[in-house]
């Protein structure tokens, strides 16, 4: 008797599952002006829906079978895939995560805890360069390799002050900021952005003189998910020099010269001519001349992007930084795309091809979190800190120097509020290989933000939106209801005073909410808004 019940449970529920997914499909149908509903929509019974959603998911924290997985994967070629994708999505209760890339440290974009869809945007990633004019117009679903790809096509003169991984989607690296080698000379990618088209939550198609001000300003740095699905960007191109410099000193153990190395650093970097970006890396080395002389120690290796020629900016450092011992001979000139081939791992002797593989060669597990300086660590408080990274021998922390560009730009220009007043920006990582271990590391990861206290920003200790940190704070999206007091907590941290500002624009394009995941933008409560 239990047996046949379970049977007509399960035969129940496939007929529920069966009559949703076909609803679905008849929404979604109706909606489009293009009749591609069984090429676009994806469920868990079509033979591309593992291969799309693991295609791009680089955290392996979120590719175990008890992640939940999206009712539907929407892979648009036409905007009105998005427009039907909301729509239905919005019909049949889902709620609606959009993926660009998938260089999403917390999985938000393709992993929710109720039923949802996701809008996977890689078919739409076509990019239009208009070199005489100085602009392009780019794909949300398109890499950043790719657009650097095509800039270089057309001109040796023109680039785009973006990141460094070249696998990095474009829609959720230029909504949430976007920082690369360039960001001390002209800014971050969303500093450069003049226009977007985007699909709001009841399908109406804008651009920045439909959408108006208030919004084009917070889909600039304050993420793009919270308030619709940007569909592409038009961006303003940059000079380059037919050649640029670049510059990697050796590793400095911290016990031979990498520490006083390093203390000079923090109190130069972001002085330094705005055509100087030098940042710093600190890992752990391992060492052996034999097999009872073994030590571990942390080491510092700095890495220089110029926009000089090698002769001014060995000048240039040998008066601002001459303890580095910069000399001609150390550095490479090269074209700005190979810079990009360079700092993105590859060879400039490859073909700049490499750009253009969406594939990246890590898919570990990790774990990273985020901070901003504003005055140097004491040489006891890096004592402090390599002892706590040699407890895990595959951490490391990127050191982004800021001043320049950063420092002229107000924190209210864009929803992006980290300018004037930080040195520099930290990214902590830490990988492992086994999945038992995941606690083990990310214990020790929140150990290691803890001791860092001390030494960062304060009232809020800042955060960089793009480098998404649950720890933070998260709200529960179940329902419609996010509590503004509790995405305050996370929210001054990303934002600082921007927040109340993204609450406003949230609360007027999309008061019920339905654009929300963990750390979206909230709407102020109904007895607050205006």
């Amino acid at each position: 008797m239990l047996l046949l019940l379970i049977l007509v449970f399960i035969s129940l529920h496939q007929v529920a599952s069966d009559s949703v997914q076909e609803s679905f499909f008849q929404c979604f149908s109706s909606h489009s002006s293009q009749n591609q509903t069984s090429e676009v929509v994806l469920t868990s019974n079509t033979s591309d829906y593992s291969f799309v959603l693991q295609s791009s998911i680089r955290n392996r924290r979120f590719l175990n079978t008890s992640t939940p997985k999206p009712e539907f994967i929407v892979t648009p070629i036409h905007t009105s895939h998005i427009q039907s994708a909301i729509i239905c999505s919005r019909k049949h209760g889902f709620q609606i995560r959009v993926r660009s890339g998938g260089h999403d440290y917390e999985g938000l974009s393709y992993v929710a805890d109720v039923p949802f869809v996701m809008i996977d945007l890689f078919n739409l990633r076509s990019i239009n360069i208009d070199i005489q004019n100085g602009f392009a117009w780019v794909e949300s679903g398109a890499i950043l390799g790719e657009l650097y790809y095509k800039i270089a096509e057309k001109s040796n003169l023109h680039g785009f002050p973006a990141g460094t991984c070249s696998t990095v989607g474009v829609g959720g690296h230029l909504s949430g900021g976007g920082f690369g080698t360039m960001l001390r000379k002209y800014g971050l990618a969303a500093d450069n952005i003049i226009d977007a088209k985007m699909v709001d939550v009841n399908g109406k198609v804008l651009n920045r003189e439909s959408m108006g001000e208030d919004l084009f300003w917070a889909i600039r740095g304050g993420g793009g998910a919270s308030f619709g699905v940007i569909v592409s960007w038009k961006v303003r191109l940059v000079a380059v020099p037919e050649t640029v410099t670049v510059f990697r000193s050796v590793p400095y153990t911290t016990e031979l010269g990498g520490t006083k190395l390093l203390q000079k650093w923090q109190n130069v970097a972001d002085k330094l001519h705005e055509d100087i970006f030098l940042h710093a890396v600190l890992d752990v080395s391992d060492s052996s001349s034999s097999a009872s002389n073994y030590s571990t120690s942390v080491q510092v290796q700095f890495l220089c992007l110029s926009l000089l020629r090698v002769e001014k900016l060995a000048s240039l450092m040998q008066h601002s930084f001459p303890e580095l011992g910069l000399k001609p001979q150390n550095c490479t000139e090269m074209t700005w795309i190979q810079s990009v081939q360079y700092f993105a791992g590859f060879s400039t002797k490859e073909s700049l091809d490499v750009l253009l593989d969406r594939s990246t060669q890590f898919k570990g597990y990790f774990k990273a979190k985020s901070d901003y300086v504003v005055e140097p660590i004491p040489e006891e408080g890096l004592e402090g800190l390599y002892k706590m990274l040699i407890e895990e021998q595959t951490s490391m922390m990127i050191l982004t120097p800021y001043g320049g560009r950063m420092s002229e730009i107000s924190e209210s220009e864009i929803a992006f509020p980290h300018r004037k007043g930080n040195l520099y920006k930290i990214q902590y990582l830490v990988t492992w290989d086994d999945k038992d271990e995941t606690d083990k590391y990310i214990g020790w990861m929140r150990r290691l933000y803890g001791y860092m206290t001390p030494y960062v920003s304060k009232n809020p200790r800042a955060a960089y939106f793009n480098y998404r940190d649950l720890d933070l704070g998260k709200i529960n999206n179940n329902s419609g209801n996010t509590s503004y007091e509790q995405a305050k907590v996370w929210g001054f941290k990303y934002f600082k005073r921007n927040f109340n500002r993204l609450v406003h624009v949230k609360t007027a394009i999309d008061p019920s909410n339905v654009f929300r995941n963990e750390q979206s933008i909230p709407v102020f409560p109904s007895q607050l808004r205006k």
